[in-house]
């Protein structure tokens, strides 16, 4: 059975309440800062938060850019990001209602997951000017170790991701949108199993069958993870990749017509 956008957004509709405490990652302080220092917002620029949920990255540049539009599916989420908004959308990613080269800077995180792509990915870099940047973050697997193990986790957790990815898949989904240069970092986020599952949209059956993937984990996936056990309760070090891909600027023809920057 094939994942709507109404699914997606009823899943959120039933998180909305308690999103915020759900994961230690989502008011990551040190997160956040890695974020802001590979986008360099400046106070001149307009911001797009692409899957703005409450508003977690959003507020991240309130105050820091001139404008900062949120846009999501889900209203019970994103009503509670409105403090941090000029403005708040209520569209699909994969069809933004905004002109070409509107924005300065887009940022997802941990939106591009749940949506078309490449589709959507190409639809943030054509609403970021020339010049500007599109910023994705996301959980990642480490590698081939731990694929398949930690996408069956990720997917317990949250039913409708459509999309699981390794370390270099942000990365290639921006450079593949036309995006050039395209920079990576990485983030660790230690997280407890048992609060990480507790989302409020999942079952006490899934919750289970999530400590079991861990409970059998390989060697390798529990060396990678820095699995550990204590008193009942597993904790897992989550891979999150930064990736900024910039929009080649626009170049000028020979006979004055404007073109944009080839991409190698």
């Amino acid at each position: 059975m094939s994942i709507t956008r109404h699914d997606v957004a009823e899943h959120f509709r039933r998180r909305a309440a308690t999103y915020d405490r759900s994961s230690s990652w989502c008011t990551d302080q040190e997160l956040g800062e890695i974020v802001l220092d590979l986008a360099s917002p400046t106070p001149q620029d307009r911001v797009l938060d692409v899957a703005c949920g409450t508003g977690l990255v959003s507020r991240l540049f309130a105050g820091r850019a001139a404008e900062v539009v949120g846009l999501d599916l889900t209203e019970e989420m994103a009503e509670q990001a409105k403090p941090y908004l000029d403005r708040l959308v209520l569209a699909p990613a994969e069809k933004l209602p905004f002109d070409d080269g509107e924005f300065d800077l887009v940022v997802c995180r941990q939106g591009v997951q749940f949506m078309d792509l490449p589709d959507a990915v190409e639809e943030m870099v054509r609403v970021v000017r020339p010049g500007g940047r599109v910023v994705l973050i996301n959980l990642c697997a480490y590698g081939p170790s731990d694929r398949d193990a930690y996408f069956e986790i990720l997917r317990l957790r949250n039913p409708v991701r459509r999309h699981f990815f390794l370390p270099d898949d942000l990365a290639n989904l921006l450079s593949g949108a036309g995006c050039a240069p395209v920079q990576a970092r990485r983030y660790v986020s230690v997280e407890d199993v048992d609060a990480w599952s507790d989302n409020g949209a999942i079952d006490e059956d899934r919750r289970e069958a999530i400590r079991a993937v861990y409970r059998s984990a390989s060697p390798e996936f529990r060396s990678l993870h820095a699995v550990r056990e204590a008193a009942g309760a597993i904790v897992d070090h989550m891979l999150f990749v930064v990736a900024a891909g910039t929009r080649p600027p626009v170049a000028k023809s020979r006979n004055g017509e404007e073109s944009h920057a080839a991409v190698d």
